[in-house]
């Protein structure tokens, strides 16, 4: 059974956008008419609690909204972050290995060479999990050669200098794919905002339906900055597709830097 957050993720942000505005449309014109029928059975109800209901059902979704917007905006910037240190990681790791005894400093820069366009990602989940399986098998072919030198000159202090940076670079490696695969807004509350969108929508039309003061342009306006504003927490929080996505630009300045070759499937 697909999980909420796969629907989710399966459909284009703009896709995701209409689908919103459509269904909440349909939820408010759900409430408005609910109104009008209650209020031609009764004449005992008409503004009264539904009103108080409404503003407070208004304000717990800007609440939610803020939170909501907050978590998706913080992860981001931890992906864009961690892309940054881990280009400045690999080209320190890089440099060091210069300072290694042939063969094995040929040999890792090397290997360097090759991880760099591995950790350019793209938009295809497939191809993402493949470079990162071939990613781990540079990491330890890397840490097979340190480990090799390490036994050879167990008190050279280069060498501790580039095994610090190798241990950076890989620790770097499993911080981004904890961030840009695992990390995501909590589906629970993804779920809670949608309800909770449509609950008050429902609940303004009603009170609209039972007050008989109707304002399309405003149900519309108020539909579609809301679909905007969720639609913008979900492209946030989109790890590879959508409108923002996180700048790959440090490594390929890095790519550049050390001569790698081009990623097999680059960015688009």
């Amino acid at each position: 059974m697909m999980r909420f957050q796969q629907l989710i993720d399966s459909l284009p942000i703009v896709g995701l956008f209409v689908a919103f505005v459509i269904f909440a449309l349909i939820t408010a014109e759900f409430g408005y008419r609910l109104g009008r029928w209650w209020q031609e059975r009764t004449s005992d109800e008409k503004e009264g609690p539904t009103a108080m209901i409404v503003g407070s059902l208004l304000a717990l979704m800007a609440f939610l909204l803020a939170i909501t917007m907050g978590m998706a905006s913080d992860r981001f910037n931890t992906r864009r972050g961690v892309v940054l240190d881990e280009a400045n990681s690999v080209g320190t790791t890089y440099l060091r290995a210069g300072y290694l005894p042939e063969p094995a400093s040929s040999e890792t820069k090397a290997l360097l060479r090759e991880y760099v366009p591995l950790r350019i990602l793209t938009d295809d989940l497939t191809d993402v999990r493949a470079r990162i399986a071939r990613s781990v098998e540079i990491q330890e072919k890397l840490w097979s050669i340190a480990e090799e030198l390490a036994r050879a000159t167990p008190d050279s202090d280069v060498l501790a200098l580039y095994i610090a940076s190798l241990n950076e670079m890989i620790d770097l490696h499993q911080t981004r794919v904890i961030a840009g695969l695992y990390a995501r807004v909590p589906e629970t509350i993804l779920i809670l905002l949608l309800l909770c969108s449509m609950l008050t929508l429902a609940m303004v039309g009603y009170n609209a339906g039972l007050t008989l003061r109707r304002s399309p342009l405003t149900a519309v306006g108020l539909v579609i900055v809301l679909g905007a504003v969720i639609t913008l927490v979900v492209d946030l929080d989109r790890p590879r597709e959508g409108f923002l996505k996180v700048s790959q630009q440090p490594l390929i300045y890095l790519q550049e830097q050390i001569g790698a070759p081009p990623p097999a499937n680059p960015p688009k």
